[in-house]
């Protein structure tokens, strides 16, 4: 089928365009090639299949109505999964309009092609940091998630409420993946395992926040995909077991919706991922123990029994395998360390600003 991805030059929508052209799909691929982060990576990860024969790439911006309107009108669809969207949890406090315009309205662009253009099921990005100040773990769809700490978290917030009103009233099947701390090759700069080998190479400290207490539910992204993939083959219907008296945030009783979590189930404690790290680049680490920032949560934890339960889906990585993967992978990229140091720290000027959704 023709399936129209957007951020096909990030992190998760490369490895996601890769498997369905895999697997005999044709692929619509959309992304902006924002800078936020360097623009050289995301060219190199599109130049894997931008050549492909059922590849076909358009370079445009969510925000930009009339550019997805074509898009949709141009190439008709079959199904689409959103994965673009200004990520990173700090840089919307210096940023905020950007998340507003990529993340909120470049939704809406997403849900009126889909509405006006037939589209039978829309799969798009939420985030575990919708579960904001939320403690009672493991974190469940089934619970409600009405403080989110960062104007991020509150945009995918946003997304799945719009989602929902979309379902409903034109009945536009669509499904929302919470993803639980993404890691693994291709991956982004601004993210934790990517900025700690940088430092550890380059014989920098590691800003650690919270002195090193979190726990998160690292998730290899090949995990990831498959979770995508196996949302996007299963579309939603609504739940006759739905009860308005007694709602379950997850899915829907008045529409073609439902919400997902996809990550590991065995939350690692951030030291041990730092250890792991050291024994796959041979180098000790030298940790600068941090307080817990602004808008951080001190743990995650997902709840997979939903999607376990309707598709079989089931996490394969362990964290050991799946940091000496991208630790392959970064060498082969980068080449000798201080190349690698001087690439990963030129697309951000603070390396403390670490991302640990």
């Amino acid at each position: 089928m023709k399936v129209l991805v957007t951020g096909t030059a990030g992190f998760i929508g490369s490895h996601l365009a890769m498997r369905l052209l895999e697997r005999g799909d044709d692929v619509v691929g959309l992304d902006s090639l924002s800078d936020y982060y360097d623009v050289g990576l995301k060219k190199a990860r599109l130049e894997r299949f931008r050549h492909h024969p059922r590849y076909t790439h358009v370079h445009a911006d969510l925000a930009d109505r009339a550019a997805v309107e074509q898009v949709f009108a141009t190439h008709r669809p079959r199904r689409v999964v959103n994965l673009a969207a200004q990520a990173g949890v700090r840089y919307a406090a210096t940023n905020p309009h950007v998340y507003v315009s990529s993340n909120v309205t470049g939704f809406l662009h997403v849900l009126e092609g889909c509405r006006h253009h037939g589209v039978e099921h829309l799969v798009f990005a939420s985030t575990s940091s919708v579960y904001g100040a939320d403690t009672l773990m493991p974190f469940s769809e089934r619970q409600p998630t009405e403080h989110p700490l960062t104007l991020y978290a509150a945009s995918k917030k946003a997304n799945e409420q719009m989602a929902h009103s979309y379902a409903h009233l034109y009945g536009l099947p669509c499904t929302g993946l919470r993803f639980f701390t993404v890691y693994g090759p291709w991956g982004r700069p601004d993210m934790a395992l990517f900025l700690f080998t940088r430092a550890i190479l380059a014989g920098e400290p590691l800003p650690v926040f919270n002195h090193g207490r979190h726990k998160r539910s690292f998730t290899y992204v090949d995990d990831i995909v498959e979770g995508v993939l196996r949302a996007l083959d299963r579309l939603p219907s609504a739940d006759g077991r739905w009860n308005g008296d007694a709602p379950d945030p997850g899915s829907s009783g008045v529409a073609p919706y439902r919400i997902y979590n996809i990550g590991n189930e065995r939350p690692v404690a951030l030291l041990r991922y730092i250890e792991v790290l050291e024994a796959c680049l041979g180098r000790k680490a030298t940790l600068d123990l941090l307080p817990l920032q602004a808008g951080d949560v001190p743990d995650t934890e997902a709840s997979i029994a939903s999607l376990r339960e309707d598709t079989g889906y089931e996490p394969r990585v362990d964290v050991e395998e799946g940091v000496r993967r991208f630790v392959d992978w970064y060498l082969a990229y980068y080449g000798r360390p201080t190349m690698a140091a001087a690439e990963a720290h030129s697309f951000m000027g603070d390396h403390r600003a670490v991302g640990l959704p």
